[in-house]
């Protein structure tokens, strides 16, 4: 996240009680062992695949994937998805709502975040980021070159990117204007004519009596409390995935049509998921 987004209204406030804070405790715990544990894991099997394969990630990927889906069965979290994963060579956007966006994704499709490169930084985060194969992308412009060609050998060998084009998570009810700058990485004489962009909606259903924005992340919340209260609701709501049709980037005449068209559908998945709950 880039910038934080504000909010006319602020968070609702976290209040956990002795049974919240129990849920916390084994959610917790059954979390944490699930996520370091297979970190664990990852970074032996990597030990050998990094020098047989190189960029390439043949095994890695499943058990990123292993923990995701998990990951909602230890919250008691409903999970879904539906459209067509894309099969061309390409990257992924989708609307950003909170942490558990990373796991949501991450549990449909294999796939790279691509984020800023204070995130390697970021204790617990960071190493899981790096251990994940997330490409960091810095704002220096000295540097511009030297990232376009990482960001091309990946999508070459085959790895399907993802970034969020809003730049900064949201309260889940709206999708903020899609920035273009990493989409003009698409428009290189290498990738224009090869590669495709498929947009994808996360869409959240609150847990029942809680507030429609309960696993949005914006304004001065802090991770921590937005990691408790997740673990400490009785009952959890449900996130669903919308895979929109892939958008061939030849098709498109610039990074600024491109973004328009990925945020239009993105749009569109979340508008009808609020329509059908007030409707």
């Amino acid at each position: 996240m880039s910038q934080t987004w504000e909010s006319e209204t602020e968070p609702d406030p976290v209040a956990i009680g002795l049974a919240g804070w129990v849920r916390v405790l084994w959610r917790g715990v059954a979390l944490g062992t699930l996520v370091f544990g297979a970190l664990i894991l990852l970074l032996l099997v990597r030990l050998i695949e990094r020098p047989l394969c190189g960029v390439k990630r043949p095994v890695t990927p499943f058990i990123t994937q292993f923990v995701c889906r998990n990951a909602f069965r230890i919250l008691g979290m409903g999970f879904s998805a539906t459209g067509t994963l894309m099969t061309q060579p390409g990257a992924v956007v989708a609307n950003h709502v909170s942490w558990l966006d990373i796991f949501a994704l991450n549990a449909r499709k294999r796939i790279y975040f691509v984020s800023k490169s204070e995130v390697a930084g970021w204790p617990g985060i960071g190493w899981l980021a790096r251990a994940t194969g997330t490409v960091f992308i810095e704002r220096n412009p000295a540097r511009a070159r030297e990232q376009t060609e990482a960001f091309e050998a990946r999508l070459f060998a085959g790895h399907k990117l993802l970034f969020f084009p809003e730049g900064t998570s949201t309260d889940g009810l709206r999708v903020l204007p899609f920035k273009t700058t990493l989409f003009q990485a698409f428009f290189t004489d290498h990738l224009r004519d090869r590669m495709y962009v498929q947009p994808v909606s996360v869409i959240y259903s609150a847990p029942p009596g809680e507030a429609p924005r309960f696993y949005g992340w914006w304004g001065d919340m802090d991770f921590a409390g937005h990691l408790l209260k997740t673990l400490a609701v009785r009952r959890q709501g449900s996130v669903r995935l919308v895979y929109h049709p892939p958008l061939r980037v030849a098709d498109f005449p610039d990074r600024k049509s491109l973004a328009a068209q990925c945020e239009r559908a993105v749009r569109s998945g979340l508008e009808g998921q609020i329509e059908s709950e007030t409707g």
